[in-house]
């Protein structure tokens, strides 16, 4: 239980996560995971990394337990911080970081695979951001570089879920097979990958990241303020106590 790295093919790093029984990190778990993938990225004999999961989906965001169990926001303030820390290790990851995705990829999880290089999926996996029945905000920004803009509007307004094989469609994954077949996939093209000059790889990572078109690390702070804005007003505690929306609540 927990993040572990591994190194099954030379240049190639597979940092797993395993956090029973959905992948729903507690703060400390997103900062362990941050650790585990700057550790990674500044390996010298590290071309490529892959992110992996346990279990029976990819990632389910954050531990809303962990939050209601604590008073004040001190568990809020520490998803936040925990989350934009492991999402940032990811995109300035200095080698790129293939993502391997099976089953649901949920809120947090968005963060991750959003700020990925690239993605592979199971033939099962579904992606979403279900924030607005969680009395959460945030994860926007990765979400819209996985998918066009309207869709993604449409996606996080209803909370609904996309499944991989559409957003193989929309070019953002690089390839959709069997569960069986997944880490077999990500591992096959990080090892192409992991064939470059790593001086060169690292060079190549840092362009890319310097051409985006948004700055991930602000955006996604400015929706986070409006997460905190939520708490603060009490609408996040009214949502999250029933996990659901306005009409499920007068019902």
């Amino acid at each position: 239980m927990g993040v572990s790295t591994s190194a099954p093919d030379r240049g190639v790093a597979v940092i797993t996560v395993d956090f029973p029984p959905v992948n729903a990190l507690p703060v400390q778990g997103w900062h362990d995971l941050a650790a585990a993938v700057r550790a990674a990225g500044t390996d010298p004999d590290v071309r490529c990394v892959v992110l992996a999961a346990a279990g029976r989906g990819f990632n389910a965001g954050v531990d809303i337990k962990e939050m209601q169990r604590s008073a004040g926001h001190e568990a809020l303030l520490g998803a936040n911080h925990g989350c934009a820390e492991a999402f940032a290790a990811v995109y300035d990851c200095q080698v790129p970081v293939v993502a391997a995705v099976q089953g649901f990829c949920l809120g947090g999880g968005i963060g991750l695979v959003g700020n990925a290089d690239a993605v592979v999926a199971s033939e099962d996996a579904t992606f979403g951001l279900p924030e607005l029945d969680r009395g959460a905000l945030g994860a926007a920004t990765h979400l819209a570089r996985l998918v066009p803009q309207h869709l993604m509007r449409t996606l996080y307004y209803t909370s609904r879920t996309v499944a991989a094989q559409e957003l193989r469609g929309h070019g953002s994954v690089w390839r959709v097979v069997p569960r069986e077949q997944l880490l077999d996939a990500a591992l096959e093209l990080a090892r192409e990958i992991a064939l470059k000059d790593g001086s060169l790889i690292r060079l190549a990572k840092a362009a890319i990241n310097g051409i985006d078109p948004v700055d991930v690390h602000r955006s996604y702070r400015f929706e986070q303020g409006f997460t905190f804005e939520a708490n603060l007003s009490g609408v996040a505690d009214r949502v999250r106590d029933t996990f659901g929306t306005e009409r499920e609540r007068k019902a």
